[in-house]
């Protein structure tokens, strides 16, 4: 039987950080004892290294099949290791074909099988005609759904209108799985002004706070009408929090994430021309980031993802800086941990509470029971992180390495990753999952 102890002098526990020794055994954690307690041959960290639970990303465009070419198991998982993400979840689009009918999952699990160095995920696609395959999609294990209420930017995955919507949520909420919703109206930025030319500010008004908040009501109304569960991603305007706190008070079940760029970066800094910064909702002036830490703390936002979202570095027009004509995504996945734990730190907010938003709450979101902690049980995911050390980004092992973090000073590094209880080099032995976290 296979084993591994760690020991550290801090250890970031389900019920707080503290000195401790965790015991795995079979890739699953058997016993968190007192530090001192390790047999011969344990594990001890560095004086300055934190032992934290391997991270879960549960917004990742991997791409793979159809678009390799932007990013792809095999490049991403690597990044993901690099970086103390031990799980992530893909998202159904920008893959060909889209996750939106059972025969799509296969084709997808069958060319991730093999490739991948860390444990991975699927999320179901909902578009229009496919309602019927919503609950084959749940009963295979996908996580939960993914829709648009705008153009979504590929053809192959179009949005839901609001009777697709309602179609698509009456079916969840029998079956109770999660939707999860790009929440951008289509009218609002079609009356906004046109983004094209390398001007950022241009590109911001061209989509307003308001397509947020006007799709968040929309979907807030279709989560009362219907009972079914649903969540916003990738929020970027603070100003729709009161809507998603009313609904919540209400008893509607709701929930709501935000992503290292928009807790990082700040429209006034945004360099014009720059388009590695572009992604959808935009980066937001700096008065949205620091209302986004405070909802965070609050309680007000339950998660943090990278919703990394590569490309060729040829979408991304750098040649030109047309934030028109650019593909929208930013790509951090290696860098998500140092990203917030560098503005986590500036501002006084314990490791714990990363932990929490990173980890936890996302392993929560996507039913993964088996992830998301140090404790018994748990898969034995572990993490060696030195919180003290500064580096700048570079090395970066996703397939196209353009990204605004390249160049950034961080703070935070990931030393070791241990997937179930082995140590990850990037090499191919993660698991494809079901929902429930057990092995597809």
């Amino acid at each position: 039987m296979s084993s591994l102890v760690v020991r550290a002098r801090r250890v970031v526990l389900p019920d707080g950080e503290r000195a401790a020794a965790v015991h795995t055994a079979d890739g699953v954690v058997t016993a968190v004892t007192g530090y001192d307690d390790v047999p011969p041959g344990a594990v001890t960290l560095a004086d300055d290294e934190v032992l934290i639970p391997g991270l879960v990303d549960s917004h990742v465009h991997v791409n793979e099949p159809g678009r390799t070419e932007w990013e792809g198991f095999a490049t991403a998982t690597r990044a993901a290791a690099a970086g103390g993400v031990t799980t992530i979840v893909d998202m159904p689009l920008n893959s060909l074909p889209p996750t939106t009918t059972l025969e799509a999952l296969h084709v997808k699990r069958e060319v991730a099988q093999g490739q991948v160095a860390v444990d991975v995920a699927f999320w179901g696609g909902a578009v229009p005609g496919n309602v019927d395959q919503l609950r084959p999609l749940h009963e295979a294990g996908v996580v939960g759904f993914k829709c648009f209420l705008l153009d979504s930017g590929v053809p192959e995955f179009p949005p839901l209108d609001d009777a697709g919507l309602r179609a698509a949520l009456t079916e969840l909420a029998a079956l109770d799985a999660l939707l999860i919703a790009h929440a951008e109206d289509p009218d609002v930025i079609a009356a906004a002004p046109d983004p094209a030319g390398t001007s950022y500010a241009a590109f911001l008004a061209s989509r307003p706070p308001a397509a947020e908040e006007t799709a968040i009501g929309r979907l807030v109304a279709a989560t009362r009408d219907t009972g079914a569960r649903t969540h916003v991603v990738h929020l970027a305007d603070a100003d729709a929090l009161p809507l998603l706190r009313a609904a919540r008070a209400e008893g509607l079940r709701i929930s709501v994430e935000t992503c290292p760029h928009y807790l990082t970066f700040a429209a006034e800094d945004v360099p014009d021309g720059d388009t590695a910064y572009k992604c959808c909702p935009p980066i937001r002036e700096v008065a949205h980031r620091e209302a986004l830490w405070s909802a965070l703390a609050a309680g007000d936002v339950d998660l943090v993802v990278s919703d990394h979202s590569p490309c060729t570095p040829e979408l991304k027009r750098l040649d030109v800086g047309d934030f028109g004509l650019a593909w929208g995504g930013i790509a951090s996945l290696q860098v998500a941990l140092p990203a917030v734990w560098s503005g986590a730190r500036a501002r006084g907010v314990p490791l714990t509470d990363v932990v929490r938003w990173m980890s936890a709450a996302p392993a929560r979101q996507a039913d993964l029971a088996t992830k998301g902690a140090i404790a018994v049980g748990r898969d034995a995911d572990l993490v060696a992180f030195a919180p003290d050390e500064r580096w700048t980004v570079d090395r970066l092992l996703h397939r196209n390495p353009v990204t605004p973090y390249a160049g950034r000073e961080l703070t935070g590094v990931v030393r070791r990753t241990w997937l179930r209880g082995e140590e990850t080099h990037g090499s191919p032995r993660g698991r494809l999952l079901r929902r429930g976290g057990v092995a597809s």
